[in-house]
């Protein structure tokens, strides 16, 4: 039982990120669900191809995760893209707030997250150093 509580202390910001990832490509791919979650409207096909390319985006970085928390020897690598990609998403966000305005409660919540989450990933890197 211990060491299924170390599996999931060690992935935990792994499997955060695939939960809360996944869920969101799904909604940014599909128009009609992002205009009934976050009043989004796809007007265009180009703003619909954008969509759909940030979806498979955010699936192809959740499978690596997913292989992170599977198999031990893509774990580091799985972890060192979540920093990037937590605290990338989380610059580019705050950069559009001093840009752009602060958007929804939603956005702003998201922001905090992924910098928790960025910032987190890099405390689980130091702690659980894989050479």
């Amino acid at each position: 039982m211990k060491e299924k509580g170390n599996w999931i202390l060690k992935n935990l910001h792994l499997l955060i990120s695939i939960s809360i990832v996944i869920p969101t490509a799904i909604i940014y791919g599909s128009p009609s669900i992002l205009q009934e979650q976050l009043d989004i409207h796809v007007n265009t096909v180009d703003l619909a191809n954008m969509l759909k390319a940030i979806m498979v985006l955010y699936l192809g970085v959740s499978f690596v995760w997913i292989l992170g928390v599977w198999k031990l020897r893509y774990w580091k690598r799985a972890t060192q893209l979540n920093v990037l990609f937590m605290l990338m998403i989380a610059t580019g966000r705050c950069l559009s707030m001093l840009s752009d305005g602060l958007p929804s409660r939603g956005y702003i919540f998201a922001v905090v997250a992924e910098l928790f989450l960025g910032l987190y990933s890099i405390y689980q890197l130091r702690k659980y150093d894989i050479k």
